[in-house]
């Protein structure tokens, strides 16, 4: 289908850069908002985000509105039945969570490839109309992310990145920091344990011709992972930056005193 997230799904095959952002508010106003803004992408949060299948199935479609960035969709469970709903809602690529092995990594391709090279059932829903009627088509149009967040995920995945049909491997830096011992995802006492974490992913995915994905919280922590390798950036999110945004302009009301 000629639509600009297409073109972001090849770009990020070909690991040239795509800056995305992150959702978790059921918000179809807003993330249409943002999705004007020149992001490559837009991640709907379905594990951790506020919505259930009728809010992500409405977000993917005020994304698309925009026509512009693709839809994401990090999905609740690595589960055949909720990879393919959120493919059949229009998703253009899945972040699978907690994948830890190999096998972990195959269910998660076979989940979202129609046969041939994969077992998703056929039921084309709105992707039909958004990414591609065809199973072929639709195979070739949807990207397949699996998340790095745990110690065994770690220890494998130089296995998991040799996994065909896995395009790529999506760091979640908070849950793999208390993987690791953290007694906080932001704990400083992981800190140098974690940044090895992190380039022993990032290496295997650039070994392996995958995507090698993170999570980031601001611009410049966006920036940093790009010049360290990373291709597939997210910017986090629409409730952290509303968070932040609103007490900053609080504290410049008030500076000079309560009013």
């Amino acid at each position: 289908m000629n639509h600009p997230a297409a073109d972001v799904v090849c770009r990020a095959r070909n690991n040239e850069v795509v800056l995305g952002y992150w959702s978790v508010l059921d918000s179809p106003i807003s993330n249409e908002r943002v999705a004007m803004t020149g992001y490559d992408y837009i991640t709907i949060d379905g594990q951790h985000g506020l919505m259930g299948y009728s809010g992500i199935l409405s977000n993917l479609m005020a994304i698309d509105a925009a026509h512009g960035p693709a839809g994401v969709v990090r999905v609740e469970a690595n589960d055949a039945a909720v990879i393919g709903q959120a493919l059949d809602a229009g998703a253009r690529g899945v972040i699978v969570p907690l994948v830890d092995t190999a096998d972990d990594a195959r269910a998660a391709v076979r989940a979202a490839r129609y046969p041939g090279a994969g077992a998703r059932s056929f039921g084309p829903m709105r992707s039909g109309l958004r990414v591609g009627p065809a199973p072929t088509e639709a195979n070739d149009a949807v990207l397949v992310l699996v998340m790095i967040e745990t110690a065994e995920g770690l220890a494998n995945v130089e296995d998991i990145c040799a996994v065909e049909g896995v395009d790529g491997v999506y760091i979640g830096p908070s849950d793999l920091g208390l993987a690791l011992g953290g007694r906080t995802p932001d704990d400083a006492q992981v800190q140098d344990a974690l940044d090895e974490a992190i380039s022993r992913v990032l290496s295997a995915a650039r070994a392996a011709g995958k995507i090698p994905g993170i999570i980031t919280g601001d611009g410049d922590g966006a920036r940093e992972r790009i010049s360290q390798g990373f291709t597939f950036v997210t910017i986090a999110s629409d409730l952290t930056h509303l968070e932040q945004a609103a007490r900053q302009h609080l504290d410049r009301a008030r500076q000079g005193g309560q009013p």
